[in-house]
């Protein structure tokens, strides 16, 4: 299924990428999570992948597992792009959280 997404010429870079559903079937919009959560999953994969070539980083440069104020720095982006988007802001940063907790747990354990 091919996605139709808003992009009016008024749009600027909060344009919403939200596919139109109104005229969807129950099966139609459960084919669209369904593809929503396969790029959720490719993107997790991605974050933590760079995430572990960061752990890497750090233990080569003898750097602390935990940086609290990239951690902050995610957390006030994390919070813009719910805003952005119009997501509830704590969904997104716990979400958000618990991507950083897991990523340190893996970079502790690869120590």
């Amino acid at each position: 299924m091919e996605r139709e997404t808003r992009n009016d010429a008024t749009d600027d870079d909060t344009n919403d990428r939200r596919p139109r559903t109104d005229d969807m079937t129950l099966d139609e919009l459960r084919e669209e999570i369904e593809e929503i959560d396969h790029d959720l999953v490719e993107l997790i994969a991605r974050r933590t992948y760079v995430a572990d070539s960061v752990a890497q980083v750090k233990e080569d440069q003898g750097l602390a597992t935990t940086d609290e104020e990239q951690e902050d720095a995610v957390m006030e982006r994390a919070g813009r792009y719910a805003d952005t988007y119009d997501v509830d802001e704590n969904m997104v940063k716990a979400i958000f959280r618990l991507l950083i907790e897991l990523n340190k747990i893996e970079q502790r354990e690869q120590r």
